[in-house]
């Protein structure tokens, strides 16, 4: 006979990250029963805020595989 259910800390690390896999599939599935809390839209608007004063500096992969391609000769 199969062991009975245990509790989800007794669970090994694949049934764990399978379980979250399964939760964060069904939330995603109701995305609009899911209340984002306020402090998280604040962050949001901050952090954009932030961005938009000081946009970092990128490079396209192009530039990147140019550079690290150049250090190897």
């Amino acid at each position: 006979m199969a062991d009975t259910p245990r509790s989800v800390f007794d669970l090994t690390p694949p049934e764990k990250l399978q379980l979250v896999e399964d939760l964060w599939d069904d939330l995603a599935s109701n995305a609009d029963d899911v209340e984002v809390p306020d402090w998280h839209k604040e962050e949001l608007l901050r952090r954009m805020e932030k961005w938009e004063r000081n946009p970092p500096v990128c490079s396209n992969w192009e530039a990147v595989k140019e550079r690290i391609l150049k250090r190897d000769r």
